[in-house]
């Protein structure tokens, strides 16, 4: 069983057992990471040489947790003599932990408290996958411990500190305690992260306040981002579970990313990507604009500022083109990987665009799109320069970097996610149905945007004229008639990749379908073979590829569904709309809340409740927006000029909402909706 513990800054995290331990394991997610590193492998307390069995674990919120703890195992613990408090929480740079042992018999005692430490600063994906590694290693002991590593200008150190004196030694630290008959003992320990220049010196500030003074500002700094959100009342406990613990997981996830220390956004998801990943920042921040929406500038500002400007095959960079994802552990430091940053993704280019100007739509920040208009022209260029790469006006991709990159540039990257009905794999380049309308999307908002900011009312027609002509070759060229839906991609020759998929759920989302086939994807997203009663698959029971528990080719994805609703939505199946939501929201409780980032596509009858997907990212930025998408879509909450407009479409099952102090424009708004009775 592990606990994760998150900081308020979303790159660091603590992985542990359910005692609290962290036990390395080469290829587990078992420690305490920093930047794509693992700082502690190894973390494993024990109390007279025995290891400690949990009673009760405690977790208040994402940046604390206590573990109440007994020696041995369930056999004999039940009349323990002693036990065992552990508390650990988060700080700027690492994290503290404060023991507590408390004698339970009438008589004086001792007892051998024992740390065991180590550290192999393996990246995170050196975790997952394993692989040789560079890195010099090193211990120092004084009155802390402190573990390190080099390579070239590559430093990295973990130092322990405690506030009681400890014997410390190169694989740990020791304490010998004497206590009386009832009595306690304490100590804080300190664990930091630090990175560091190559003459040594910290590269970044460590907090030095006092132990009892972290957790109250970590404490008072989640109650104001609580409070700045829009406050949901409902009789449907499943929502309001889940918007409470969404919010607590959008905290969590929160970081200053280094180009823009002063500022916040959200990482993409703990503990594999914990990193600034584009598509899933762009997506969470479009999600989340009604109820946070300061996160969304940031987001946009960095993207802009690391926007491509040079062709360089090794990290699939374009000019104009938006990065995919951006890391900072040993791997991407010395180009073994390619993500520093890395530009290989097809999609988050145009969703850039659409963000821009979402984001005004919300909040009125005209500034920021003319402070961007560089950016946004840079990225409707690549569009039509790059992405057309073989120049029939279609977004396609390859890869640059046949090596190290990635094959598939879409969300649905894992590699035989893009597959033909029959199971066969499209060669390359390839042109996913999804990401034309994200293209089509792109193109007319730019268009809004030049009209309306950049006075450039020419510009604005021929992205109008082009998004047109777009939609009218799509639905030409990606339609199959014969089974009334549309291809999930063309092949290198232009040939429909025929399986059946929810990325045509997106079209609807971008507004490429033309409105007589909308019905008849409808039917196909809420049919049996795509939707499994929680939600809809990431491919249709029936297909060569399909398995409910393939990470792309079965499992149903929370955030893939807020697109869907809000794509059926927007054509007008508002009740096809609130099935999906009633049902991804539902599922939620069965995850304690938490919107998990997939989940097994069984059929709900067959199963009775969600199965957890295993390697899932828990919390995912993405997965955790999708509460407030689906809100957004169920209230039909559309910014209009100065004013919002609501026209809800509830199921009856979730019953009245009420959304009050929707924040935008037109200042605070609230959003009612009564629940839709069905009279049959």
């Amino acid at each position: 069983m592990k606990r994760l513990v998150r900081i308020l800054d979303g790159n660091m995290f603590v992985l542990s057992e359910d005692n609290g331990d962290m036990v390395f394991t080469p290829t587990g997610p078992s420690g305490f990471f920093a930047f794509d590193t693992r700082f502690l492998a190894t973390w494993r307390l024990s109390l007279n040489g025995e290891l400690l069995h949990p009673l009760a674990v405690h977790e208040p919120n994402y940046y604390e947790i206590r573990f109440f703890l007994v020696p041995g195992h369930p056999t004999h613990y039940v009349d323990a003599k002693v036990s065992v408090i552990r508390d650990r929480w988060m700080s700027d740079s690492g994290f503290r932990e404060r023991l507590t042992v408390l004698n339970h018999s009438g008589a004086p005692v001792s007892y051998v408290v024992r740390i065991d430490v180590d550290s192999d600063f393996a990246p995170i994906y050196n975790v997952v996958w394993p692989q040789a590694s560079a890195l010099r290693g090193y211990r120092e002991v004084s009155d802390r411990l402190r573990l390190g590593c080099r390579r070239e200008r590559f430093h990295r150190v973990t130092e322990i500190s405690s506030s009681e004196p400890a014997d410390f030694d190169e694989h740990g630290l020791t304490f010998r305690v004497q206590l009386d008959r009832q009595g306690r003992w304490s100590t804080t320990l300190h664990v930091q992260s630090l990175v560091l220049r190559p003459d040594g010196l910290d590269t970044q500030h460590r907090l030095q306040l006092p132990s009892d003074r972290a957790r109250p500002r970590l404490r008072r700094e989640l109650s104001r981002w609580v409070a700045s959100a829009p406050r949901l009342h409902c009789d449907w406990e499943p929502l309001m579970m889940t918007y409470r613990r969404g919010l607590e997981d959008l905290a969590g996830l929160r970081f200053s990313p280094l180009a823009l220390p002063h500022e916040t956004m959200f990482a993409a998801g703990l503990p594999w990507s914990a990193a600034v990943i584009g598509r899933d920042a762009i997506l969470t921040c479009f999600q989340t604009l009604p109820f946070v929406p300061g996160l969304a500038s940031t987001t946009l500002r960095l993207l802009a500022l690391l926007q491509g400007t040079v062709l360089d095959d090794f990290r699939d960079e374009e000019p104009g083109k938006i990065l995919n994802e951006l890391r900072y552990g040993e791997m991407a430091a010395f180009e073994e990987r390619p993500q520093s940053p890395y530009y290989g993704g097809a999609d988050v280019t145009p969703l850039f665009v659409v963000l821009l100007d979402e984001y005004q739509r919300w909040t009125g920040d005209s500034e920021l799109v003319r402070e961007l208009e560089d950016a946004a022209r840079a990225a409707l260029h690549w569009i039509d320069e790059y992405g057309n790469m073989r120049g029939d006006g279609y977004l396609w991709y390859r890869t640059r970097n046949e090596q190290t990159g990635a094959q598939n540039h879409c969300w649905k990257d894992s590699p035989e996610a893009i597959c033909y009905a029959d199971g066969r794999l499209p060669g390359l380049p390839r042109a996913t149905c999804e990401l034309q309308g994200y293209a089509y999307d792109a193109k007319r908002r730019g268009a809004r945007l030049a009209r309306e900011f950049w006075a450039d009312p020419a510009y604005a027609d021929r992205l109008e004229r082009e998004a047109e002509e777009l939609k009218q070759r799509f639905n030409r060229d990606f339609w199959i008639s014969a089974g009334g839906y549309f291809a999930l991609a063309l092949g290198p020759d232009g040939d429909q990749v025929d399986a059946l998929a929810s990325n045509m759920g997106h079209l609807l989302w971008s507004g490429i379908v033309e409105h007589s086939r909308a019905g008849a994807v409808a039917e196909h997203l809420l049919g049996p073979r795509l939707f499994s009663g929680w939600g809809v698959r990431t491919l249709a029971t029936g297909q060569f590829r399909y398995n409910p528990l393939g990470y792309h080719v079965g499992t149903v994805w929370p955030f893939d569904n807020s697109l869907i609703a809000a794509g059926l939505r927007r054509y007008g199946f508002r009740a096809e709309a609130g099935r999906i939501a009633e049902s991804v929201i539902g599922a939620a409780q069965h995850f304690a809340g938490r919107m998990p980032e997939s989940f097994a596509g069984y059929d709900r009858e067959l199963t009775r409740y969600p199965v957890p997907y295993p390697a899932a990212n828990s919390p995912q930025a993405a997965a955790t927006g999708t509460t407030f998408l689906l809100l957004r879509t169920l209230l039909g909450l559309e910014p209009q000029g100065d004013h919002m407009v609501v026209h809800p479409e509830i199921p009856e099952r979730i019953g009245r909402i009420e959304l009050l102090d929707i924040a935008g424009r037109w200042g605070l708004m609230d959003a009612i909706g009564n629940p839709r009775v069905d009279r049959n």
